[in-house]
């Protein structure tokens, strides 16, 4: 039983294993927090891109359909119909000029986390620590020694052996 407060530091390596690599690991918390920041950044640029998908789909329908939406286009372009006069002045962009919001580009980050050789020898590190300081508490009590014990007892200067008896 005395032995086995030396599982204690194979158990500390192990939490200390598994904390690191459950926080700060690949598939951690840490890693978890960064991916989920990137899934709302993408969706509320997924939602004002089809917000302007939206606004070109009406602005198509209206170019198509509405007759006065086409004339106005057509003026813009230089055209005229019968009977009216097309007035040019400098300096006043054309159709061409007209650019639409297109949304903006998100590329994926790449995510931070601890690498798992860290994580392990961390562990490791804190286990021959812990074990180190369990040894020296022990042989600091007297509880290990590295004299040679005597398999016989010395009563007056002649040893005495046990021997079963038959």
């Amino acid at each position: 039983m005395k032995k086995a407060k030396y599982l204690l530091a194979v158990l500390a390596g192990v939490i200390v294993y598994v904390l690191l690599c459950s926080t700060c690991g690949r598939n951690g918390i840490w890693a978890a927090n960064q991916l989920l920041e990137q899934k709302r950044a993408i969706s509320a640029n997924t939602q004002v891109i089809e917000n302007i998908n939206e606004e070109l789909k009406l602005e198509k329908t209206a170019i198509q359909n509405d007759r006065e939406v086409i004339a106005a286009y057509a003026r813009k372009l230089g055209y005229v119909s019968e009977g009216e006069k097309l007035v040019k002045i400098k300096g006043l962009g054309s159709l061409s000029d007209i650019s639409y919001e297109t949304g903006t580009v998100m590329k994926a980050k790449e995510v931070t986390y601890c690498p798992e050789w860290i994580c392990k020898f961390c562990a490791v590190f804190i286990a021959v620590v812990l074990l180190i300081l369990l040894l020296i508490y022990d042989i600091s009590n007297g509880n290990i020694s590295f004299r040679k014990k005597q398999r016989y007892e010395v009563v007056a200067g002649i040893p005495v052996y046990d021997v079963n008896q038959i």
